[in-house]
Parts: structure tokens; C-alpha cells; sequence
């Protein structure tokens, strides 16, 4: 079966993206307090005006603007209070005020609030010293948002302000994209637990912490099956429990093409990849697989229904492959519609790239003395130096081509 191999990074989004939509996630209705950082799965249009009533914007007192004086101070008579809460039934008259405080329904004949500071007050007289414009100080009722308007749309990600716009039209619960279930492997007999002592060839198993962290800032709740080992049937099994449990299972190591490299065999052989290699640095030997019959016969195949993502085993290969195309993955399946940031930067030293492929370098931002956004690239560009990645807080998008980037160009970034 042939499959595409060492594609364009585009096309492997546009892959991920496509194989992703024809399998999107139900959704769900949750809570409002448990809303927050989900991919809505309904439109919200307003069912009330916001705000419902015309109120006071300051604290102060309310009154008819057509009773100040020409010029100079007017004095006015203190008739009552509202204060926020149920409306009272006192009007304002000529000549006449009311002190009101934020929030509080306007008073009906009122339509006018000075400010208390702005104001004396002696017993029952009210002297205003600044005069209000017309209607200064007033929220309007439906100045925000009126019955009928789109608030907000399917695939957009709930952020708290969000959140607050369906709360305030007396949502308690919202449908949202059901989050993917995630399963985290990494792979290879060199890789031991932290906190284990090592022997000569073996490593600490780091992937497992920085991609199970990525997941979880994301707002995933992956879940680490144990390390496998560099056998075939071993590797086999694990998949096929886990493809059958999981919406996503995401692999390190085991991808390139290698001896001890199992995971595109077994996925020739018993499902179908949808890529593999793409023209990137780190990562390149990135592939993406499923099963046979997942999407004509769910659950019949040997490996499930889940959808397959092995990222390299450099622990930097792992992080940029999850933030470009593992984060594309898990978003389709969302229906996600809100793009991930991308930041424009200057560099602040040169950079020469001598091969084809796009390239994720490491840097740093930082804001110049004029307000500008610099990044400075890490000169430590080697898929397994974690320390580099860790030094940085960005990827910089480096095109395909050979490039000589003088300091002062701007580039793409990718802050993480």
C-alpha cells in the first residue's frame, strides 16, 4: 500500500486537519464552571438585552438634565435613594434628585447622573459644581448586547470572558466539543524512569514528562501507559489496548527507520498511514496512522478506532512536531476554529539555514527599547539538546529553502 512520505509540512497539516474533521468529536453539555477552555459546539445568540435596564454608571445622583442652570451651579432637592437591586417606584420631578449608585436602575424622569465627587451635599440640597453632558454617566439599556444578537460561534474557545458573556445571558450549561482521550508511549529499551540508576547506553525517560505536560497545559488529561520495549509483539499489543480505548494515541520513538524502529511496519501491516516524514527540522520522521476500517466499520479493526501520531524520539523533535501538528490534530478533532497564535519578531543576531526543510529553531523572545518584538535564536539547533528548548520560550519559523537571515529580519514565532 503506498502512503505520502517526506511531504511538505503544509500538506501534512491539511492531512491531519482532513482526517481529523471526518472523525469529530460529539459534543456534550457540561456545567458553565466546567466550560472554561472548551471548543463551544453550538452558535449563542442573545436571548436578553445586556444591560436589562437603564442604570448608573458612577455613584452620585440622578436628575433631569434640562433642570441645570444656563451656567454656573445648580441646586437640587434630595428626594430618595436607589441603590443596585430592585428598582423603586420614587420618580424624579423637576427641580428634583436622587441618589443612585453604580449599577442601580435609573430612576424613571431621570436621565442625567453627576458624579458624588463632583457635587455638594448639604441636608437635603444637592449642589451641582461640574454639570454632566446629556445622559453622561448612563448605561443604556441593550448598549452591549441586544436580544437577537450572535454572541458567539460554533468552534470558539471558551475563555473566561467568554464564559462571563454566557453567564451574564443566564446560561448555566453549554454544548461543547468532547475533549479527545489521549494515550501517551514512549519507546525504547535505552530509557529508564528518573529517579533509577543508569547503566552505560541507557537514558532518563524525559518525552514521557514533556509531552504528558504539554497535554495537560493544553487542557488534555492524558494518560502514560508504561515504556515499550524495542519488541515488535510487545509494541503490537500495547497499540492495539490502546486503540481501542482512545480517541488519540501518541507515540515517541520508534518512527524513523531503524532496526528497533517497529511502529511503520505495524502500522503497514495493520492499518493505514496517512503519512510519513515530513520536511521538517526537528521531526522530520514524523508519521500519522489509523486503522483500516475505523471510519467505514468503527471498532472492527485490530487497532481500534483510535487515530495514531508518532513523533520522533528527540526529546525536541517531540516538542515541536506536538506544537505544530499534534496540536492541529487534537484541535480538528474539536472543531476548533480559533487559529493558535502567531507572532511576528525581529531576530537579534543572524541566522544562516543551509538545507530545504521548514525548520523550528529555538529562542527567546523579548520586547526592544522601541516596543518592538525580538526573538534571539538559539545557536544549540540540535534535535537532542532539550537544554536549548528549555532555555527558550518560542519556536522561530524558519521557511523551506536555504535562508540567510540577517539580524533584524522578521520571522514567524511560535511562543510556548
Amino acid at each position: 500500500m503506498t502512503f505520502p512520505t517526506r511531504i511538505g509540512f503544509d500538506d501534512a497539516r491539511a492531512i491531519l486537519a482532513r482526517v481529523a474533521a471526518d472523525r469529530r468529536l460529539p459534543a456534550e453539555r457540561v456545567a458553565l464552571a466546567r466550560s472554561h477552555g472548551r471548543v463551544l459546539a453550538q452558535d449563542l445568540v442573545a436571548a436578553i438585552d445586556q444591560p436589562g435596564f437603564d442604570n448608573s454608571a458612577m455613584d452620585g445622583f440622578a436628575f433631569r438634565h434640562a433642570d441645570l442652570a444656563a451656567d454656573g451651579e445648580t441646586t437640587l432637592r434630595l428626594v430618595g435613594e436607589q441603590f443596585a437591586g430592585p428598582a423603586g417606584d420614587r420618580a424624579v420631578g423637576p427641580g428634583e434628585c436622587l441618589r443612585i449608585t453604580t449599577g442601580a436602575p435609573l430612576p424613571a424622569g431621570a436621565d442625567t447622573v453627576v458624579m458624588k465627587e463632583n457635587t455638594g451635599l448639604d441636608a437635603e440640597r444637592v449642589t451641582v459644581r461640574v454639570p454632566p453632558r446629556p445622559g453622561q454617566h448612563v448605561r443604556r439599556a441593550g448598549e452591549d448586547v441586544r436580544v437577537g444578537d450572535a454572541l458567539l460561534s460554533a468552534g470558539q474557545v471558551l475563555t473566561p470572558s467568554r464564559v462571563a458573556l454566557a453567564a451574564g445571558q443566564g446560561m448555566d450549561r453549554l454544548d461543547v466539543a468532547r475533549r479527545p482521550t489521549v494515550a501517551v508511549f514512549t519507546t525504547g529499551d535505552e530509557l529508564v524512569e528518573p529517579g533509577l540508576p543508569l547503566r552505560p547506553g541507557e537514558l532518563y525517560d524525559s518525552n514521557r514528562e514533556l509531552l504528558m505536560g504539554l497535554l495537560r497545559a493544553d487542557g488534555f488529561e492524558p494518560v502514560a501507559w508504561p515504556r515499550l520495549p524495542d519488541d515488535p509483539d510487545a509494541v503490537a499489543t500495547a497499540l492495539r489496548h490502546a486503540g481501542h480505548a482512545f480517541d488519540v494515541v501518541i507515540t515517541c520513538g520508534g518512527v524513523s527507520a531503524g532496526e528497533k524502529d517497529h511502529l511503520p511496519e505495524l502500522f503497514r501491516r495493520e492499518g493505514v498511514i496517512h503519512f510519513w516524514k515530513v520536511r521538517m527540522k526537528p521531526g522530520m520522521p514524523v508519521l500519522f496512522a489509523g486503522s483500516h476500517s475505523a471510519l467505514d466499520n468503527p471498532g472492527s479493526g485490530g487497532l481500534g478506532d483510535a487515530l495514531f501520531l508518532g513523533l520522533p524520539g528527540n526529546p525536541v523533535s517531540v516538542l515541536a512536531t506536538y506544537l505544530t501538528l499534534g496540536r492541529t490534530l487534537l484541535d480538528e478533532l474539536q472543531g476548533r476554529t480559533d487559529a493558535r497564535p502567531r507572532l511576528r519578531a525581529r531576530l537579534r543576531a543572524p541566522w544562516r539555514k543551509t538545507h530545504d526543510r521548514l525548520e523550528f529553531l529555538r529562542g527567546r523572545l523579548a520586547c526592544a527599547d522601541d516596543g518592538a518584538l525580538c526573538v534571539e535564536p538559539n545557536p544549540a539547533d540540535g534535535s537532542h539538546r532539550m537544554r536549548a528548548a528549555a532555555d527558550s520560550d518560542a519556536l522561530i519559523v524558519l521557511g523551506e529553502g536555504a535562508l540567510t537571515l540577517d539580524a533584524g529580519a522578521v520571522v514567524d514565532v511560535l511562543a510556548y
